[in-house]
């Protein structure tokens, strides 16, 4: 994977403009200057875990004993159903915070931002060439810029885009992430039927 892909697709996963409704209605009985302040620490909480997924969720994963096909294969169908929520999401009431308490934590930094899907997508490319760490770390850094900045306007983009147009967007980017996830899948079922020739041909 390339870095502009692996940028690509994370920005897909972190699904900044799907969550601008949600962190709204999370912070709607917050000051909009206060709303900043908490938007910008909770990308801040969410930006750590992903650095820390990112460097050692690799470590984790040889710790189980998991192959590369199987991973290959999960994040696939894990990326699968979240593009699956992105086109068909769930009723606008059943994602909202019914808290009136000020958000920390959870939900805004996990999981909307460092969700299962982000953090199973950074092992996944961290697991896939790991030398090249830093490049990865520089289009994590550069997805998470973008999920900022679209968060942290997400008032004016409301009121820009309106319901439908977030919708609208949202939906296609679910159609690019349900091809990502597809190759993604494909790709782990090669490297398992790769596996496997490898055994059968194994003099023993």
């Amino acid at each position: 994977m390339e870095t502009i892909s692996a940028f690509a697709t994370l920005v897909l996963v972190m699904d900044p403009l799907g969550n601008v409704p949600i962190f709204l209605a999370a912070l709607k009985e917050i000051p909009e200057k206060r709303r900043q302040v908490i938007i910008l620490r909770e990308l801040l909480i969410a930006l750590g875990v992903l650095v820390i997924f990112l460097l050692c969720g690799r470590q984790l994963l040889n710790f189980l004993g998991l192959t590369e096909a199987a991973i290959r294969i999960s994040g696939g169908i894990v990326l699968f159903l979240i593009a699956i929520k992105m086109i068909f999401p769930p009723a606008a009431g059943e994602a909202a915070l019914q808290n009136e308490d000020e958000p920390f934590i959870v939900p805004l930094a996990i999981p909307y931002v460092a969700g299962p899907s982000s953090l199973a997508t950074l092992i996944l490319i961290m697991n896939g060439e790991p030398s090249r760490w830093p490049e990865w770390l520089a289009a994590l850094l550069a997805a998470w810029f973008v999920t900022g900045i679209i968060l942290l306007a997400a008032s004016p983009l409301a009121k820009i885009l309106r319901n439908r147009g977030l919708v609208a967007i949202e939906r296609l980017m679910g159609m690019i992430l349900v091809i990502l996830a597809t190759q993604l899948l494909l790709n782990g079922v090669a490297e398992f039927v790769r596996t496997l020739e490898r055994q059968t041909w194994q003099p023993k």
